[in-house]
């Protein structure tokens, strides 16, 4: 199973006073585990960002004026994302500003299956702040680079949170054979995921055929 966790940054938060994206990040995930595949972009976001959007993320107009526009990178960013389910934190107000810029050009709103983890941190800890720094502490995962939000450095560490969220504290079983050994060779570069113990080949037949005869077809479901 392939998702996507994505962020971006905005001049500042409502789309109903003119708000505009001013990057997108994007991390794709097969089984839980990072692929090489991003999709990142800096956008210049044809107005000025807010002061208060300019002290979160850093971005000043003159940095984002030379930037491509969103009708330069939507076919690209679509096709990065395309029937892939989607991992976002807070996913309204992410949505909010994509199916905007999606909008102003004749496009259709994203369809793509969600899964809002500020949703189901509220769930598994009621009253708690779920903000991603919290979750990031809760977790024990390294957030030090966080100084400012960077929508490739939030989609990095949410990932991380995504696993803990859903209780797979290891990456899950689905290998093939033959992908272990690349596995076991690649581990020093997951390098947010605890220690890998490699299952036997009895484990693997065992995990296969609960696979093909499991009704939980997603995680949620």
């Amino acid at each position: 199973m392939k998702e996507i966790v994505l962020d971006t940054e905005t001049t500042g938060i409502s789309v109903k006073e003119g708000h505009r994206i001013v990057e997108i990040g994007c991390i794709e995930l097969e089984n839980l585990i990072p692929t090489k595949n991003k999709f990142h972009c800096y956008l210049n976001p044809e107005r000025k960002v807010s002061e208060k959007a300019l002290e979160i993320h850093g971005y000043t107009d003159e940095f984002l004026i030379d930037k491509k526009k969103f009708n330069e990178v939507v076919e690209d960013f679509l096709s990065f994302i395309n029937g892939k389910r989607l991992i976002i934190h807070n996913a309204e107000f992410d949505l909010a500003h994509l199916n905007n810029e999606l909008g102003l050009i004749g496009k259709d709103k994203i369809n793509n299956e969600i899964i809002d983890t500020l949703s189901l941190s509220r769930e598994k800890f009621p009253g708690s702040s779920v903000s991603l720094d919290s979750l990031c502490k809760r977790y024990g995962i390294d957030n030090s680079r966080r100084k400012q939000h960077t929508a490739l450095i939030d989609c990095d560490l949410l990932a991380r949170v995504y696993i803990n969220l859903i209780d797979q504290k290891e990456p899950t079983l689905n290998f093939l054979e033959e992908n272990i050994k690349d596995l076991a060779n690649n581990a020093a570069n997951v390098s947010y995921y605890k220690k890998i113990v490699l299952p036997t080949k009895e484990e693997i037949e065992k995990h296969k055929n609960y696979l093909k005869n499991s009704l939980k077809k997603n995680y949620f479901n």
